[in-house]
């Protein structure tokens, strides 16, 4: 056993042997003890709005309250959610939609094509597929109420981008939403989804609730993963934030709680063999797992030095001290995903093994002299926490001068979205993982996105090449030459190294075994509708 695992387990056990089982956890409303769904998440609700850039408790959020016009089923294909009927020209260059009967906002409007259109173009401005997809749609248009048309100026993806959950979300906001600007605490959060959200029940890093939306109406196919009749099982879904990883055991064990997301790894492998509680990981595919640097300042604005980091890493020590089993942890050398359609390695082949020497010679040859490097931590999510205090350690080894700033959660995804300088509330480095049913895709992978400008995700990566094969491979049509321009891309992005791979992780959920119902979900975004309490 890894020794930074054994030393944990044996905490955990102690702190579990000294009683701290059955110590209080505290409930947001026992009126509804019956038929709520009490959960420990993974992170604070930090923002509310799900259609940029955030994190993953946003995006469960999101896909709560609000719904989206095609959705991925447990395989990453994809199907109509919203859309009832849809009719596609032979060139694919005229979609048109018909939204299906009974869409209803939670004040009980109607959905419109208004809402629609307002909501893609929002999205559109904040999202890297969204960006993406806008620079080829030539028009969009409302026909009445229920039926609008997408005008391509050529071939894109269209199904594939409007159900994607590996980034921003392209969720229907009511039009009023949608065209307010960025959200602020004082935004309505009125979707049309299965839920909705409680307000009032909200306490920034303590607790925030959903109540089940008695108008929506589901699809009648099966549910399956995002797809399918999103049916809900509770009256009332409960999120208590609990930083605490002992603190989330021990309420689990209690019936304090139902459900741990996003579930630690040490704590999953001490829980694994409790009485009456599952662990397990229901998502076939796998989730990157990446160190990100901040292209904007030195000295991670130079090749040279991204390079190096690369090279400082041995993928099997994050994985043990980050993920404990190796099935839950792998090492991968795929910018889209081991395992997947398009998990190539082309130009991984200097980076297959450590080499510290050749680190230090990078960052010798980038002009490196020592200055400080501000590397992002929370132990809020346990595994980013263990695996950066590694990190920190590891690029001491190569010649970095770093120097880690703890924070909780919020704090740690509002840092990693400033540009400023690192002394002046920016950052060089941050650690993180990234949903595999984004990253499998270059049209949807984020950390991939090299496109200049300033738009992409939170390290700016900027090069041209790399944005023009990603470019061509989302409009190419053969398969053939899909996967060439893959190769290429690859090749390419190892070359400028925009993220260090580091591996690929599991995503791991315990609960009682009382509840049932949990679906196998493509991405990050943790599903609770369908699921019930016995």
């Amino acid at each position: 056993m890894h020794p930074t695992r054994m030393l944990r387990r044996m905490a955990l056990a102690g702190l579990v042997g000294l009683g701290l089982a059955g110590a209080p956890v505290p409930t947001l409303s026992a009126a509804w003890a019956d038929s709520v769904l009490r959960v420990a998440p993974g992170a604070d609700l930090s923002s509310l709005d799900p259609t940029g850039p955030s994190g993953t408790q946003t995006y469960i959020h999101g896909m709560m309250v609000y719904d989206t016009l095609f959705a991925q089923d447990e395989d990453l294909g994809i199907h109509p959610q919203m859309v009832g009927e849809e009719t596609v020209s032979d060139d694919k260059l005229h979609y048109r939609m018909t939204l299906r009967e009974g869409l209803r906002f939670h004040d009980n409007s109607s959905v419109t094509t208004r809402d629609v259109l307002a909501s893609l173009k929002r999205w559109m401005g904040l999202d890297v597929v969204g960006r993406t997809m806008a620079v080829d749609v030539a028009e969009m248009a409302a026909v009445d109420d229920r039926t609008f048309t997408i005008t391509l100026r050529r071939p894109f993806p269209v199904e594939q981008a409007l159900a994607n959950s590996g980034s921003g979300l392209p969720v229907i906001l009511r039009e009023k939403e949608a065209s307010g600007g960025p959200f602020t605490k004082d935004t309505a959060v009125i979707g049309s989804g299965p839920f909705r959200f409680l307000r009032d029940a909200w306490v920034p890093g303590a607790k925030f609730a959903y109540q089940r939306f008695e108008g929506y109406v589901p699809r009648s196919e099966p549910a399956n993963g995002m797809a399918g009749g999103k049916v809900v099982k509770v009256d009332r879904v409960e999120f208590t934030v609990m930083p605490d990883a002992t603190t989330k055991a021990s309420a689990l064990q209690s019936g304090e709680i139902d459900l741990i997301d996003q579930v630690p790894f040490d704590q999953a492998d001490f829980m694994s063999g409790m009485p009456g509680i599952t662990v397990a990981a229901p998502s076939k595919i796998f989730n990157t797992f990446f160190m990100r640097p901040n292209s904007l300042h030195p000295p991670f604005n130079d090749a040279r030095a991204r390079q190096a980091l690369a090279l400082a890493v041995n993928q099997p020590d994050y994985m043990a001290v980050a993920f404990v089993r190796p099935e839950w942890g792998q090492p991968c050398l795929s910018f889209f995903v081991c395992g997947s359609p398009n998990g190539v390695t082309n130009g991984s082949e200097p980076y297959q093994h450590q080499n510290l020497e050749r680190a230090r010679e990078l960052l010798r040859e980038s002009g490196y002299r020592g200055e400080k490097v501000v590397l992002l931590n929370s132990h809020e999510t346990l595994f980013v926490g263990m695996a950066t205090d590694l990190a920190a350690e590891n690029l001491k080894q190569i010649g970095l001068n770093v120097e880690v700033r703890e924070s909780d959660w919020g704090t740690y995804m509002a840092r990693r979205n400033n540009k400023a300088e690192p002394d002046a509330g920016g950052w060089n480095l941050f650690l993180t993982a990234t949903s595999g049913s984004g990253a499998y895709s270059p049209l949807s992978n984020t950390i991939a996105d090299t496109t200049c400008g300033g738009r992409n995700f939170a390290g700016w990566a900027c090069d041209e090449e790399a944005a023009r094969l990603r470019d061509a491979y989302v409009h190419e049509a053969d398969p053939a030459k899909q996967r060439q321009l893959l190769e290429q891309l690859s090749a390419r992005l190892w070359q400028v190294m925009p993220t260090v791979v580091l591996g690929q992780r599991a995503q791991l959920y315990a609960w009682r075994n009382d509840v049932s119902g949990l679906l196998r979900s493509p991405s990050l975004i943790t599903l609770l509708w369908n699921v019930e309490k016995h």
